[in-house]
Formats: C-alpha cells, structure tokens, sequence
C-alpha cells in the first residue's frame, strides 16, 4: 500500500511539473516567435536540389543546422551521400576573398553548376566568384565597382557569361582571361539583363536575357532599350538626407521598353540581330534555340497581347520565317511549352485553342500534325523548372511526360502520353501535389510530393512512374508536435451551380453546437488557385494555425477565374479585373460559409496579399459581408500598375475607361464597411505606395478610421524575418480585437 501510495504521489508531482502547477498538462502551441526561429525555419524547409548535366544528384539540406549544411551528391543506386567538396576547405575560401561583415557559417546553395560537375557558381553583392569543387578553392571572375551578375555556364563548361554594366562579357574558366561581346551598354541600353516589368511579368521572375547556343559558340540575347520608360521614385529614411531609389516602371498606358533579339559570336563577338520582317509587335515575350544551334524561335505579342507570332530565326543572318500564330480575343498566356523534337522535323506547342491548355504536334512549316492531349482538364506547370511556366517534364522517344489538372483541379501529377496521342497514363498516384524534376537522360525523376494532411517528401522514381527509393521522408514532428489541425477539402456551389473548390480549418475541440468566428484569406487572381491538396507550410499556412488554435475557422474559396479549371472561365474577368465577376463568386462562398450553424456571422473577417490584398477591399467596399479586413501590399487603382500584366486582362486605359474606372477602389473607398487594417512597404517595386497612399488618402477625405502598418525600405514580400514576425504579430492581434477572440 505505501508503495503504491508513493507510486500515485510521484506521478501527480510530475503531471503538476508537466502542467505549470494547474494540475492539466500543457499543450504546446505554435507561435510568431517559434515560427521565425532558426528551429521554425528549419523544421519547416525542404532540402534544395538540382541534376548536374552529368545525371548526378546534389542536395543541400535546409534542415540542418548552419555549421552542418553542405554540397551533397546523392548515389542514385544505393541512396547514400557524399559531399560534393570540402566542406571546411570551402568555406574558408570563402570567407578569405567575400571578406562579408560576419563570417558565413555555410556555403550556401550555388546560383548554378557547370555541366561537367567541376565548378559551381555564387553571385555576392554584385560580384561573381567560381567555388572549383574538387579543390575547394574560390576563382574571382568579376570583382570590380561595376554591377555584375546574371552569370551563365556555358553547355561545353568552357566559359562563363555574366553581365557588367548592362554588357555581355564571358571568362575563359581555364585561363581566367575575360572578353567583352557588347559595346554600347548604359543605364538605358541593357544587353543581356531585362526590364523590371519583363523580369517580373514575362520571365517568371527571372534574369533571362540571354541564352547560350547548345554548342557554345554563340549567345543569344535580348537588348533593351528603356529611354523612354517612366521613373519611380522611393525614398529611404537614411541617410540624413534620405537616399532616392530610381527605377524605369512602364505604368498601365504607358511607353514600354523597346526590345530586340540579336546573337552575339564567342570568337568574333559580332552581333546581328533578327530582322521580324513587318509582323507589328509590342512585347518579345519568349526566346529559344533550337537544338542545331543554328536556329533561334523568338516568340512575339502585341499591345493587347491578343497575338502571339512565333518565328525561326537564322542565327548567322538574322532572316527569320514564320512558324506559328496563335490568337485569343482575350488574351495569350506566355509559357514555355515550345519544344522541338530530336527527329528535326516536329515540334510541340502547348494552346488554350479549345478552352483548355493542351499538347499540339506541328510539323516544322507550321501546320498542325495533330491535338495530342484532350479532355475538360488542363496541362499545369508543376514547379519543376524554376523560373519558367512548363507543364512538359520531358520528350523522348516518342513519349512526352506533362503535369496536369486532369484528376482535380486542387492537385497535380505527373502523366505521360504518346505524341499519337494514345495509352495516356497517370504515374503520380498518390492524392496530393506532384512537382516533377526529370533526370538530364529522362530514365528518372524526382517527385517532390505533398497534401494537405501529408508533408513534403522527395522520392526517386523511374520514368515510367516505379518508385526507387526515398530520399527525404514526410517530416511529421511539426504536425504531431503542435497538433496541427486537418484542412478540409470540397467544393462549393456558386449561385449559378459552377463548383467553386473550397477549404476549412476549424478550431481545436470543434464543437458544432458554438458558434465560431472566421477569417476568409483571398487571392483571386486569374489562374492563380489558392485552393490546393498541398501542405500548407509556409508562413501563412502555418498562422492559419495559430488563429485556429485561437478559436477562429479559416476559410478558402476559389474564384471561377482564380480556379484554373479553364480558359474559359479565367476569360469572365475581361476587362473587369478583380471586379464584379470575382467578388459575386466570393460572396457566394461566404454565403455558404455565413450558412453553416456553428460560424458566428457578425465576427467573420477577410485577408489577403498583393491581389488577396485588392480582393480584401474590393469585397469590403462592394459588401457588408465582414466584420474586418487586412489588406497587405494592395493594388487600389490599375492605373498604378505595369503595362504587361495589367493591359493583358484590363487593356489600355484609354481602350478601357469604364473598366479602370469601375473598378477603382480608391473611387469606392468612402463605401468601406468594417475595420481595415492597411499594410505596405515603402520600397514595394511590384505594387507601389502610391496604391495605399491613394486609398488611405480617399479613406481621411471620407472621415473613415483605419489602421494603418507602414514597413521601411521593404519590397513587396516584407520578406526579411524581422518585418516577417512583426507583421503576423500585428495580424494576429488586430484578429484578437476585431473578432473579440477573448469570447
């Protein structure tokens, strides 16, 4: 008995240690500060990699500890790792010739490899250094006042490109002598880099202004003339006198950049430049060459980007042909799913011709072979080639490997067809989110994999789908951890019946008989799904945590145009965007939400980011559906936006006066219902100041109260931790007010 006694006395002297003393042990919850801690980083990133030319693997390991993270080469047979180079060595290297602030405690990941494996390439502060990876040893390639970077291995591993002063140079990597191709580079001339607006709206965020030949013996490059652009202006608040950014920005109506293709030689370093003929065009959207390197497809779109021209360039003469021509009374979408086969004589084309993107066979005059897929679903990029919008994986033999939205539109996988069209097989089984990086030799792939109940994972799997081994297993400790609560996934019946894809969190202990407040995060952009059976592991999946854990249901609506199920429905916001046609979709999600016993419709709120943010107060100014709203980094006005991404959904202004009008939001700002809490950062080169200088400015002429957060120097992103944490702080307790969570 005493045993016993002692027995049951011990173990309730540990549940009250276990419990702070309140007799119930604790549950550990997620936080803004653990978020941002180097274990929140941690425990949330996946390892990054790439395929050398050569077909092997490198990983670089996010997850552990600075000290320990290095260049790991994978053995695809057996699975285990090796580093890549000396780790040690390396780093040393580094730190003797960057000479940075505080000494680097990892290398990092590289901005490239060349082809054979031996180099590997880092760009610091306008610099560009090579790390040789069987010595460990730092070769400086351009080091001087000047700008450089945007550097490019060439295909044969001898020479580097890399752009100083908006001109093209390459470096000898064995001799380490330096050659300039382009003379009249200026601050207006760009050689080689790109505009902000083709940067940010053509080129998937991406430097891409020139590209090697396969062969090496030429580069083809895009030359940018931006004289004529607009400036704007950011002022900093440092130093005594503050310094003023300038950056050239095409503003919606306005005089774009004048671009032009030409290829520059390696051993003569003269250049020509393709010659269109009279085909008029205002934007060249795309560029690539064909495998003979001796012939460049240069992809062209006019002003209202209802026409996209495709040409085969002569590289030596610059005399191009016309290959294709591909037409929409809306608008073309820039992807690029060109590729031209290995028999020389076919090439395939990804068109939303039938109202959804799908694989087209043409002969190399032009002429349509055949429609290779078809159905009502569409090809969708999977995020396996960065910076670039790809659905194709690979082709060869015949075969040609896509991801797509055939199974759900909230998820993606892999498939592979035959370019006559028959035996279409789904490799990728398993429910859920598929990114695909296919091996240089197309025999494998990497399936970076996830849902939203299963974390990311990365398997190894032969090309025609079997699996061969894990790489990186499903890292549930974040989840079973903080007892990360189950995403639901359905769908929701907009008022004319069309299936709007929808998803829930619902609070700890979910008790249907309460009442719950909401919280509804917003992007609605055309094509741009927030909707998705992914894990939910960024930042902003994991504070919809936190405000569930907080008592709040978070819900998700897709859009008819934001869904990506079609052309067609992505088409209903012609000349309207983020107008009417979004919002009635929205309200009828919320209808449904508003619907359901257990929400708490005077406590129901709305969020969103860039066009989450434009969609929060468009749906605040055209209803009295919420009780409050964040809008971060909003559009207010499409006046104030670029000329690529705005006229291809809205048109010129002076083609278009009633739309830009009517979807103003500053004109609409005297009509906000509910608390606003406004956010932008003051060096947001995307969506400008000026957007939520100009609403707050109609909100005072209004008399209309509202809170306001203003981050210093910060892009669009407000992407470094410190602003990061400050704002979901400030998030999290504007919710707690606004939706008096104490209740």
């Amino acid at each position: 008995m005493h045993k016993i006694s002692l027995l049951i006395r011990s173990a309730f002297v540990l549940v009250m240690i276990l419990a702070g003393g309140s007799g119930v042990a604790q549950e550990e919850r997620l936080s803004v500060d653990w978020l941002f801690s180097d274990e929140g980083k941690m425990s949330l990133a996946m390892p990054r990699h790439t395929w050398l030319e050569s077909g092997q693997l490198v990983l670089y390991d996010m997850r552990k500890p600075e000290a320990e993270r290095g260049l790991m080469s994978v053995d695809l047979r057996t699975g285990r790792r090796k580093a890549l180079t000396n780790r040690k060595r390396a780093l040393a290297a580094m730190n003797e010739v960057f000479q940075a602030d505080e000494p680097l405690e990892e290398p990092g990941w590289p901005a490239a490899f060349s082809a054979n494996g031996k180099w590997a390439l880092y760009e610091r502060e306008d610099d560009v250094y090579l790390l040789n990876l069987d010595r460990a040893e730092i070769v400086i390639v351009a080091a001087t006042p000047a700008e450089e970077g945007a550097a490019r291995f060439s295909p044969d591993s001898e020479w580097l490109a890399f752009v100083r002063d908006n001109d093209i140079y390459i470096f000898n990597i064995e001799d380490g002598s330096e050659k300039r191709l382009t003379h009249d580079g200026s601050e207006t001339l760009l050689n080689g880099n790109v505009s902000w607006v083709y940067w940010e709206e053509l080129l998937h965020r991406s430097n891409r202004g020139y590209l090697w030949a396969p062969d090496s013996s030429a580069i083809a490059f895009l030359q940018s003339d931006e004289s004529m652009v607009g400036i704007m202006k950011y002022v900093d608040f440092k130093p005594g006198l503050p310094d003023v950014k300038r950056q050239r920005h095409p503003k919606a109506g306005a005089a774009n950049p004048r671009v032009r293709a030409g290829v520059v030689g390696i051993k003569n370093a003269k250049t020509t430049w393709a010659d269109l003929g009279t085909y008029p065009h205002e934007y060249l959207a795309n560029m690539q060459w064909l495998p003979d390197s001796q012939r460049l497809a240069v992809q062209t779109l006019n002003r209202s980007q209802t026409v996209l021209d495709v040409f085969l360039v002569d590289a030596g003469s610059g005399e191009a042909t016309h290959l294709l021509r591909e037409r929409d009374d809306a608008w073309v979408d820039v992807h690029d799913d060109l590729w031209f086969l290995a028999d020389g004589e076919r090439f395939l084309w990804r068109s939303e011709r039938d109202g959804h993107a799908h694989l087209y066979l043409f002969d190399m005059q032009g002429e349509l072979i055949r429609q290779v897929t078809s159905g009502e679903w569409a090809l969708k990029e999977s995020g396996g080639s960065a910076h670039t919008d790809r659905a194709v994986a690979y082709v060869s033999n015949n075969i040609v490997w896509f991801t797509a939205l055939e199974k759900d539109s909230t998820e993606r996988h892999l498939y592979r067809i035959n370019l006559d069209g028959s035996d279409r097989q789904r490799l990728t089984q398993a429910d859920g989110t598929h990114a695909v990086y296919f091996h240089p030799a197309g025999d494998a792939y990497l399936d970076h994999y996830s849902a939203l109940s299963t974390p990311p994972a990365m398997t190894l799997h032969r090309a025609d789908g079997e699996k061969m081994r894990t790489l990186v297993e499903a890292d549930a400790s974040v989840k079973d951890r903080f007892e990360l609560q189950p995403w639901e996934l359905f769908s929701v019946k907009a008022r004319d019946g069309f299936e709007m894809p929808a998803m829930l969190l619902k609070p700890r202990y979910f008790d249907p008989e309460k009442q719950y407040p909401a919280v509804v995060y917003v992007y609605a952009g055309p094509s741009a799904p927030t909707v998705q059976n992914a894990w939910q592991r960024r930042a902003r999946g994991m504070f919809h945590q936190m405000l569930a854990d907080e008592g709040v249901v978070v819900f998700q609506v897709d859009n008819r145009s934001a869904a990506g199920k079609s052309k067609r429905d992505a088409k209903t916001i012609l000349r309207q965007l983020y107008g009417p046609v979004e919002l009635q979709d929205l309200l009828d999600g919320v209808a449904w939400l508003k619907s359901q016993p257990w929400i708490d419709g005077d406590r129901v709120g709305v969020w969103g980011w860039s066009g989450g943010g434009t969609m929060t107060l468009s749906a605040m100014t055209g209803s009295e559906e919420f009780a409050a709203g964040i809008a971060v980094a909003a559009v207010t006005d499409w006046h104030y936006y670029d000329t690529i991404y705005t006229e291809r959904y809205m048109k010129r202004p002076q083609d278009n006066e009633a739309g830009y009008e009517s979807t103003s939001l500053v004109k609409k700002a005297d009509q906000l219902s509910g608390n606003l809490f406004l956010v932008h950062g003051t060096y947001d080169d995307n969506v400008h100041p000026q957007n939520a200088w100009a609403f707050s400015d109609a909100l005072i002429d209004a008399g209309i109260l509202f809170d306001m957060m203003i981050y210093p120097m910060r892009k669009h992103g407000i992407s470094d931790d410190e602003a990061q944490a400050h704002l979901y702080r400030s998030m999290q307790a504007f919710w707690a007010r606004e939706l008096d969570l104490e209740n």
